[in-house]
C-alpha cells in the first residue's frame, strides 16, 4: 500500500522521541550537553561522507573533485530565496504552536529541539526517493532504512535535547506523505543526475545542522531549504 514507508518512518521517529525521553533522566545537564555536541559531530562527519561521495571521483590514478560550482550557486540562491521567504521564522513559529498546544510552554529547548531534528531527518535524498518508490512502486524498503537510521538520530537527540525532537514526525508525515502522493508527477523529474544533485547539497545542508548542534545556533539552515530545489534543477543545466 502506498505510504507504508512514511507510516513506518513517522512510528519510528515518535517511538524515538519516548525511548530518548525516558533515557535522558540518566543524564546530568552536562552529560546532556556532551551528548548534543556528540550528536553534532556524528551528524557532520554523515554528512561530510555523502558530500565527498557526490563530489569526488576517480580519473585514471587521481582523485579529483567536482560540482564545486553548482554547490555554491544552489546554496546562495537557495539562501536568498529562503531569506525572503523566512523560511526559518516560520518554522519557529510552527514549533511555537505546537509547544503552546501540546503543554510544553515551559520547555525552553522545545523549537530549537524541534527544528534541529526536522530538518535533520527531513533534507536529504532517501526521503525524496524513498517516497517516491513507495508511492508509484509500492517499495518502501528505502524508508524502512531510513526509519532505523532516524530512530537512533531521534533517540539520542531527544535525550539531550528534549522531546520537541520527536514532533519532527510531523515534517516527516507532511513531506514523504506529500512526495508520495504526488510521485508520479515528480517521478520524472527525479533522473539519476537529479537525485545525486539532492543528495550532494542535502549533505551539505545536514552538515550545517551539524555546525549548530556543536558550536550553537550560528546558521539559518531552515532558510537554505531552496537549495534543495535549486539542486533538481543544476542537475539538468551545464556545470
Amino acid at each position: 500500500m502506498a505510504g507504508t514507508g512514511t507510516l513506518i518512518n513517522v512510528i519510528s521517529i515518535i517511538a524515538a522521541g519516548f525511548a530518548g525521553h525516558f533515557t535522558s533522566k540518566l543524564f546530568s545537564a552536562s552529560q546532556q550537553d556532551s551528548l548534543t555536541k556528540a550528536c553534532g559531530v556524528s551528524v557532520m562527519f554523515i554528512a561530510i561522507a555523502g558530500a565527498m561521495e557526490g563530489m569526488l571521483g576517480i580519473e585514471e590514478t587521481r582523485i579529483v573533485s567536482s560540482r564545486a560550482m553548482a554547490v555554491v550557486l544552489c546554496l546562495a540562491a537557495g539562501t536568498v530565496i529562503g531569506e525572503l521567504l523566512r523560511i526559518e521564522d516560520g518554522f519557529e513559529r510552527f514549533g511555537e504552536w505546537l509547544k503552546q498546544k501540546t503543554g510544553n510552554a515551559k520547555d525552553k529547548q522545545f523549537v530549537e529541539a524541534f527544528v534541529t531534528a526536522s530538518l535533520t531527518v527531513c533534507i536529504g535524498a532517501m526521503a525524496i526517493v524513498g517516497a517516491i518508490e513507495d508511492g508509484i512502486l509500492h517499495d518502501y524498503s528505502t524508508l524502512a532504512v531510513k526509519s532505523v537510521l532516524d530512530f537512533i538520530i531521534i533517540a539520542v537527540m531527544t535525550a539531550s535535547m528534549g522531546k520537541g525532537c520527536a514532533f519532527s514526525a510531523i515534517p516527516v508525515l507532511i513531506l514523504e506523505g506529500g512526495v508520495t502522493l504526488l510521485a508520479a508527477l515528480i517521478a520524472p523529474l527525479m533522473l539519476e543526475a537529479a537525485i545525486a544533485s539532492v543528495s550532494l547539497i542535502g549533505s551539505v545542508l545536514i552538515f550545517c545542522v551539524g555546525v549548530n548542534l556543536v558550536f550553537g545556533k550560528t546558521l539559518k539552515v531552515a532558510n537554505m531549504l531552496p537549495a534543495v530545489i535549486a539542486a533538481i534543477i543544476a542537475a539538468y543545466l551545464p556545470f
